[in-house]
């Protein structure tokens, strides 16, 4: 007698199969529909003279387009999730966008716990029974790669977490990254006069990376041993890693008992503090300066650093104090990037359009212009991508707008390393913005570069504008000492 045949192992293969070419089609349908979209709005709005007018139309546009961003995003889940994350920022995008996206940050579906169970057990080589005291079946976050759950070891005093990636999710991540690619190609040829290619092309890079765990552990302890040697106090906190349970699909570290920084709003309102009061404010206050003072030093002075600092990777524990978590993201400039960008640092907090043309020259970013007053948007398109300060004035930076500078100025290449460092300080930006704080990470930054193109011999005690500064800069120096 024949065997029978599996028809739901059929059918399961044949979904395997055509997934991803689902999954294309729905990404640019719903692309070229929001992208469309908005070049027909543009005629419109030009036959309208009125500016109030104007700025309703394109309020209304902005929050018809958001939804529409919103559920292509949610319903594709993935590398989406990352994208409505780099895009649904305070500072850059419209403020329609960042209302519907920004709650996207951890939503990705969670994979049944069955699933993670057989993914664990694969794993580490043992039931769950024999390795876990406690294990919450529910998660605490489930993100585009892996979704994570609180749990404690047999035997151990204190709770831990347990990072598992989603199966099948790499081949997936993948086909997206190849549309979006395929996309910016299109785009920095039609309307953006940037190398947006190339920005994907690091992207794809770098989440190739996330799915190797045993390279997020190593990442983990790497930066958690440098800040700590490198301060009294490590301005943020960085879990510690369980180095015998680690594999290439999970890793396991110390719970960090903190609040989301999205929640902050509420959690200072739930404990009587006055939002505008000084409280408030010196709690957001020391939370960037932490933050910035983290990133300067991985930057600058390591060129090793967490490359994703959105808001879901970011509590606030007691005290006010930052736990940075998720390490799947991290980059490793070379030393000829980290001075180079130490040195466009400096251009920027001393306003030196001159010396900014020339960092740019050194870092590999190529540029054309034939506007007026070629050297002040050169340097006003380095304070719009590396800068987090905003103008006097503004709310929000809108990079793409007619008379901004990235219009004026085409960037024809841009070297795929930095786009990590573009995309952590826009980042850092967001959270400002967020916070209502308005500062320039060039100007927190200009010690820790100064000191970064001391010790490689590229600046000299006589470069140092004046006297306070060099008192300050070698007081500095011998205490690192």
């Amino acid at each position: 007698m024949p065997p029978l045949i599996d028809f739901k192992d059929i059918q399961d293969k044949l979904s395997t199969q055509f997934r991803p070419w689902q999954r294309s089609f729905q990404f640019w349908v719903r692309a070229a529909d929001i992208y469309t979209g908005y070049k027909v709005f543009q005629l419109r709005v030009s036959l309208v003279k009125d500016v109030e007018k104007q700025e309703a139309m394109w309020e209304r546009q902005h929050e018809f387009a958001a939804d529409k961003i919103y559920a292509m995003c949610s319903d594709l889940g993935g590398f989406f999730l990352k994208v409505a994350q780099v895009i649904g920022k305070p500072d850059l995008a419209p403020a329609a966008w960042v209302r519907r996206l920004v709650t996207l940050c951890d939503r990705a579906p969670a994979t049944p716990f069955d699933t993670v169970k057989l993914v664990l057990e694969k794993e580490l080589g043992r039931s769950i029974e024999d390795i876990f005291e406690r294990f919450d079946v529910e998660p605490l976050g489930s993100a585009s790669i892996a979704q994570v759950h609180r749990a404690r070891l047999k035997g151990g005093k204190s709770d831990i977490v347990v990072k598992v990636q989603h199966p099948g999710v790499q081949d997936l991540m993948m086909t997206d990254i190849y549309n979006l690619q395929a996309f910016a190609l299109y785009m920095q040829k039609t309307d953006i006069k940037f190398d947006l290619y190339s920005v994907t092309k690091e992207m794809e890079k770098q989440i190739g990376y996330e799915f190797d765990f045993k390279r997020e552990a190593n990442a983990m302890e790497r930066i958690r041993q440098f800040l700590y040697e490198n301060n009294k106090a490590s301005p943020v906190i960085v879990p510690r890693v369980l180095k015998d349970m680690v594999s290439r699909r999970a890793l396991m570290m110390e719970y960090i008992d903190g609040t989301p920084i999205l929640n902050l709003g509420d959690e200072i309102a739930k404990r009587g503090i006055n939002p505008g009061g000084k409280i408030a404010a010196a709690a957001k206050q020391n939370i960037l300066k932490s933050l910035t003072l983290a990133y300067g030093q991985m930057i600058l002075k390591s060129g090793f650093f967490h490359a994703d600092p959105h808001p879901g990777n970011i509590l606030i524990c007691k005290g006010s104090k930052v736990a940075l978590l998720d390490y799947g993201q991290v980059k490793d400039l070379p030393d000829k990037l980290r001075l180079g960008y130490a040195n466009l640092v400096l251009a920027i907090a001393d306003c030196d359009p001159i010396r900014a043309a020339e960092s740019y020259r050194d870092l590999g970013i190529d540029t054309s212009s034939k506007c007026e007053n070629e050297l002040q948007e050169l340097f006003r398109l380095a304070e719009t991508m590396f800068d987090t300060k905003l103008p006097p004035g503004v709310a929000m930076l809108q990079p793409f707008a007619e008379d901004s500078s990235i219009k004026k100025v085409s960037v024809e290449a841009f070297p795929e390393e930095l786009f990590s460092v573009l995309r952590t300080v826009h980042l850092l930006r967001g959270l400002s913005v967020g916070l209502g704080i308005n500062y320039s990470c060039a100007e927190q930054w200009r010690p820790i570069a100064e000191e970064a193109l001391y010790l490689a011999g590229r600046l000299k005690d006589t470069d140092l504008k004046t006297k306070h500064r060099k008192q300050r800069f070698f007081r500095r120096l011998l205490q690192s000492e």
